[in-house]
């Protein structure tokens, strides 16, 4: 796995598409040619790997090199916390930090008990008729992850590309979740005329136009339109914020990831209270908003 890493970083690949470095990638195309979970491929490091073994590894370092495709794809997987899910071209890789605050209890717990901002959506989830809106739902994995965290809440996972959902209807299969996610095709909230939530996340689009033009090969195999949002990265977000009051139940709450922009968006808005709830990489790249704070 070590010669694997230093073949990966003398090559010039690109991270950040489900790890951060050489190492992160190398064992996690070790850990898929032999067919180990990650835990015991990391307890068993020390031990050495038979000829045939060593060159399974190789084969996927070879292909994550000559292709420049993004690990995730080459291996159909890709990882949030401790859940698993399918993932080809047809959908961004999934990384986000909502993702942290819907898995994460530690030293976070008012945040992820009152995510909701409505009392209903406790810690457990239990009280029925809780909604929750997944926008831009991708690969479907928010939304998911918010069904497996609140066991009664109905979950609408939306999303413009038909393609994308193809592959949230798998994952939503996977996780048997069929009777509590709702998989629909909509621009934004354009479909949900009348629909309201206790909850509404998203992780939409939110690379700026001179970014676009400078992402590193792997990044430009996902799908543009899953990335791209307008000269400053916030299309996506302004449509959001211009709609999503109409869509939240009293006292509901908004939660959006817009990767850097925050300095952009408060010039924008200079009288929104945005809230920054901290993650692992800092504050500043997620945002909630109570409905009465919304325009």
């Amino acid at each position: 796995m070590a010669a694997g890493a230093e073949r990966l970083d003398a090559a010039g690949v690109a991270f950040g598409q489900g790890t951060t470095d050489a190492t992160q990638e190398a064992m996690w195309l070790a850990a898929h040619a032999l067919s180990r979970p990650w835990d015991a491929l990391v307890a068993a490091l020390d031990e050495p790997v038979s000829a045939a073994d060593a060159r399974k590894i190789d084969v996927l370092v070879d292909r994550r090199i000559t292709t420049r495709k993004p690990a995730a794809y080459l291996l159909n997987e890709a990882w949030l916390g401790p859940y698993r899910f399918y993932v080809d071209e047809r959908v961004i890789v999934p990384r986000s930090f909502i993702a942290e605050l819907l898995c994460y209890t530690g030293d976070r717990p008012a945040f992820a008990q009152n995510l909701g901002g409505a009392q209903k959506l406790g810690e457990s989830g239990s009280v029925p008729g809780v909604t929750v809106l997944d926008l831009c739902t991708g690969s479907g994995c928010l939304a998911i992850m918010a069904a497996m965290r609140w066991p009664a809440a109905e979950v609408d996972a939306v999303d413009l590309s038909g393609a994308a959902l193809a592959v949230a209807e798998r994952n939503v299969a996977d996780y048997q979740l069929g009777e509590r996610v709702r998989l629909l095709q909509s621009d934004l909230f354009a479909a949900l005329e009348g629909r309201t939530y206790d909850l509404i996340l998203s992780n939409p689009p939110y690379v700026k136009a001179a970014s676009m033009k400078r992402l590193p090969e792997e990044f430009r195999k996902e799908p543009k339109l899953a990335l791209a949002s307008g000269a400053d990265g916030l299309d996506h977000t302004r449509a959001i914020l211009a709609r999503a009051r109409h869509h939240l139940k009293p006292k509901g709450r908004l939660v959006v990831e817009i990767g850097h922009n925050r300095k952009t968006l408060e010039r924008a808005y200079p009288k929104l209270p945005f809230k920054w709830p901290r993650v692992s990489a800092g504050a500043g790249h997620v945002f909630t908003l109570d409905r009465e704070e919304l325009p």
